[in-house]
């Protein structure tokens, strides 16, 4: 290969890597605080699992639940078979298949009974947001069915972003979603287990273009980003299929300045060392 080559490949390379760098970081991602629920004002009790209500995950709430129950939780990385009778029903899932890190260690998941019945939206609300502007938001999410209970299942998320108030009416089987005007949604790719089974952690990514309407009537203004956990359909036959959720919005790992420069250093190399290869051909001719 020759020197121009070497240099002119090197040259694309390099700008090639700086344009994804910098098209990495001009996307507008949804602003999410505590994404990876690591940090809480509350305490795990020892444990590797407790309840939202017990650990209380910073800058997240919940709505009101459709029963007592509430049957949510906030984990530590790995520990999404963990369950306890002695702790007030703190559940695990099946480890059939298992489960894979797929965001740093020292982060924590959120786990939802996917039965509408047994459990309550999470949210957050957003501010500065700009009507009409296109924002992203990607998670980890995973399924699995309770301990002790058999039967195929389907798990997913459904993501609403605006007004907020969102809730579910489980007075006919299926339950159906409440509170959605103003609100948009966008639902997490369906997840499919079947009896005593999981599913492994796998990447979502959605769109959310908010309207005035979404913002309470405003240009620029707040909006509430709401995670419902929804199984089977929204059925409340009790399976029951179970729906975790970890790393919102942890941002893609994108070449760093250094590293761009370490690498055009060593596409130049490879060009001196064609020139000289070059050079040594010609004095052996």
């Amino acid at each position: 290969m020759s020197l121009r080559k070497s240099l002119t490949l090197g040259a694309s390379v390099i700008a090639v890597s700086l344009g994804l760098a910098v098209s990495a970081q001009a996307s507008t991602v949804l602003p999410v605080t505590n994404l990876t629920f690591n940090a809480f004002s509350g305490t795990f009790n020892g444990k590797p699992k407790n309840f939202f209500t017990q650990v209380m995950p910073t800058g997240w709430s919940i709505g009101a639940a459709a029963q007592i129950d509430n049957l949510i939780y906030v984990g530590n990385q790995g520990s999404e078979t963990y369950s306890s009778s002695n702790t007030g029903n703190i559940y695990g899932v099946y480890s059939n298949p298992g489960f894979s890190n797929t965001v740093p260690l020292g982060t924590n998941f959120y786990q939802a009974d996917g039965n509408p019945q047994f459990e309550s939206t999470i949210m957050q609300t957003i501010p500065n947001l700009t009507a009409g502007t296109t924002y992203t938001l990607q998670f980890q999410q995973a399924a699995g069915q309770q301990q002790g209970f058999t039967g195929p299942t389907t798990e997913e998320w459904k993501v609403f972003l605006g007004v907020g108030g969102i809730g579910v009416d489980c007075s006919t089987n299926p339950c159906t979603v409440t509170g959605t005007a103003n609100n948009e949604e966008e639902d997490s790719t369906p997840m499919s287990d079947g009896s005593m089974m999981n599913v492994d952690w796998n990447s979502v990514s959605l769109s959310f273009t908010p309207t005035t309407a979404d913002l309470g009537g405003q240009t620029t203004g707040s909006a509430v980003l709401t995670f419902l956990a929804w199984g089977d359909n929204g059925s409340t036959t009790n399976l029951p299929p179970t729906v975790f959720l970890e790393g919102v919005n942890t941002p893609p790992v994108v070449p760093e300045p250094a590293t761009l420069s370490l690498m055009g250093a060593g596409l130049l190399g490879l060009g001196a060392i064609s020139l000289r290869r070059r050079a040594k051909g010609k004095a052996a001719a």
